[in-house]
């Protein structure tokens, strides 16, 4: 993965945390503290082994924490919808066709996470064939 495609893949994280933080700070009060926080967690922590990942020589280890927490993430993220927090606004159920809104929002964060997901796959699959390159 060369310098820029790191580039698009900070700027693609991004997108997802300004678009994560608004939906999350429409959840529902009693899980403010709970799953939100745990889903902001997880995302902050691919974040953190994105930039970890960049600036290693050996890249194994955080590769594979990136791909694990981003996993966990998109988990996060489905189980929310699940529970139905997607249909909250401002802490409470919306009135207005809530299963809609909610069905909006989880297919947005979801498609960036996915996006997000690709990126990283295609970061994985790059690092490998330079290793073996490495090797040979």
């Amino acid at each position: 993965m060369g310098l820029h495609d790191e580039a698009k893949l900070d700027q693609k994280f991004m997108e997802f945390a300004k678009l994560m933080n608004i939906h999350l700070n429409h959840f529902p009060k009693h899980e403010k503290y709970g799953l939100a926080l745990e889903i902001r967690r997880a995302a902050y922590d691919v974040y953190g082994f994105i930039v970890e990942a960049q600036k290693r020589y050996h890249k194994k280890t955080a590769m594979t924490n990136l791909d694990t927490r981003h996993e966990q993430l998109r988990m996060l993220i489905r189980l929310a919808y699940t529970m139905g927090y997607f249909e909250f606004k401002d802490g409470r159920r919306t009135e207005k066709s809530p299963t809609e809104l909610g069905e909006h929002r989880y297919l947005a964060l979801s498609r960036l996470v996915d996006e997000l997901g690709r990126m990283i796959g295609g970061w994985i699959v790059a690092d490998r064939q330079i290793d073996k390159r490495e090797a040979s």
